[in-house]
């Protein structure tokens, strides 16, 4: 093994830098002489933008500070990399770069964009004849790749969300009765729901849970859901409602758009924002309300003092695996999870009684890239507007656990790469 890169694209999570450890640690268990970052990823790549992480994790403090920081230490894109038919300039650098710095292994996090960017990576590799191994390392709050059970930063965004649903019900349920107000949270999720799904997961003994909760796998129906208000309000009930920004219209039409026209990004997906708003004015023309919206945004991905210990720890694992399967000579792979059933679980579903556990592997990035993972449809009762004990079996599992920040005045203290800044 020559020398090995690792970049991060997409959203940030809690749990991103854990893998960046993962790889760099097992990089140098297996004798890499080099673990370079790509500083703001594939994009920085191209334009030679790289860092020698030796100068800041061979200390192994600083790889466990590394574990406790959010967002992307090495800095993110969302660059698009075109087909190599379309623009092979990008390429020609790309390789360029890994040649000129004896770069043998190239290990991108991310999501389903991300995977695209490995799947383009590693065939043209194959069809130039280069050495230069490619693996994906999942990575995403939305938990929509598909083949792996699930994707690590999810437990952790689940973890946060959940909690700060139950603090907002605990807050509007002290409010004066005789003056229920809705309270509309709105969480992220285009396509699919698994994070506005989370917020289940605030149901207990000691929390009654959302009162609905509306998810983007199903037609999001305005008249019964202004019904659906009203009757809370003839019970002088307060109410607290979860959304994913991008629930729609039967139409296709994104609730956040009956606002206005929003933007697109470089992958041509729309920005969701303000669904929350669109709703909450509506409840209050039609049926004169009080209502208040709380938008999660950043906060789902950034708050690592949330952070479930079980998502560090796949998190790191992933990137640990990562190398073990290059170093295999495997290329045009991401690493996946299997969760463990008993034997018991007739249905295939998680046994309370049998402990959590996940065996990891790798699969065909061609069947990964640009895919998404809905929730299962026996997974969303059937109004429509909450999550059955399927779920719960799910993602309980993976919110298990606590990360305890290293604390410096006061607060947590994180590892900065400089040249990310």
């Amino acid at each position: 093994m020559n020398n090995v890169i690792i970049g991060q694209s997409g959203g940030p999570t809690a749990a991103i830098n854990a893998s960046v450890a993962g790889a760099y640690v097992r990089a140098k268990e297996l004798g890499a002489k080099k673990v370079f970052g790509m500083i703001h990823g594939i994009e920085g790549l191209i334009n030679g933008n790289i860092v020698d992480l030796d100068n800041y994790l061979s200390n192994p403090t600083n790889v466990e500070l590394l574990k406790r920081t959010p967002a992307s230490v090495l800095g993110t894109c969302r660059y698009k990399l075109p087909v190599a038919s379309q623009k092979e300039e990008d390429y020609i650098r790309i390789f360029d770069v890994l040649e000129k710095n004896d770069i043998d292994m190239l290990f991108y996090i991310g999501g389903n964009d991300s995977m695209d960017t490995i799947m383009q990576l590693s065939d043209y590799a194959k069809e130039k004849g280069k050495p230069q191994r490619f693996i994906g390392i999942p990575k995403t709050i939305d938990n929509d790749l598909p083949v792996t059970d699930h994707c690590p930063g999810f437990g952790s965004a689940a973890k946060y969300i959940a909690t700060s649903v139950k603090e907002l019900i605990r807050d509007n349920q002290a409010a004066d009765p005789r003056k229920p107000t809705v309270v509309i949270v709105e969480i992220m999720g285009r396509n699919a729901g698994w994070l506005a799904a989370a917020a289940s997961l605030s149901k207990s003994d000691d929390c009654s849970g959302p009162d609905a909760i509306y998810l983007p796998e199903r037609d999001f129906d305005m008249d019964k859901f202004i019904s659906r208000m009203k009757e809370f309000a003839d019970k002088g009930k307060p109410a607290l409602v979860v959304i994913s920004e991008g629930i729609k219209l039967s139409d296709g039409t994104y609730v956040c758009e009956l606002g206005g026209k929003v933007a697109t990004d470089a992958f041509g997906h729309k920005q969701m924002s303000a669904a929350c708003k669109v709703l909450a004015d509506k409840i209050s023309a039609e049926l004169g309300l009080r209502t208040r919206t709380v938008e999660l945004s950043t906060l789902q991905r950034a708050a690592s003092h949330m952070a479930s210990l079980t998502d560090i720890r796949e998190a790191y694992q992933c990137g640990y695996e990562a190398l073990n399967a290059a170093a295999a000579g495997e290329t045009g792979k991401m690493v996946v999870m299997k969760r463990t059933v008993s034997a018991e679980a007739a249905d295939g579903e998680w046994n309370s009684e049998v402990p959590y556990f996940c065996t990891y592997g790798t699969y065909d990035i061609h069947s990964i890239a640009n895919c998404e993972k809905m929730i299962p449809d026996e997974w969303i009762t059937a109004d429509g507007c909450g999550l059955t004990e399927q779920f719960d079996r799910y993602a309980r599992p993976l919110i298990f656990g606590e990360v305890m920040p290293i604390i410096a005045g006061g607060l947590p203290r994180h590892l900065v790469i400089a040249e990310a800044v």
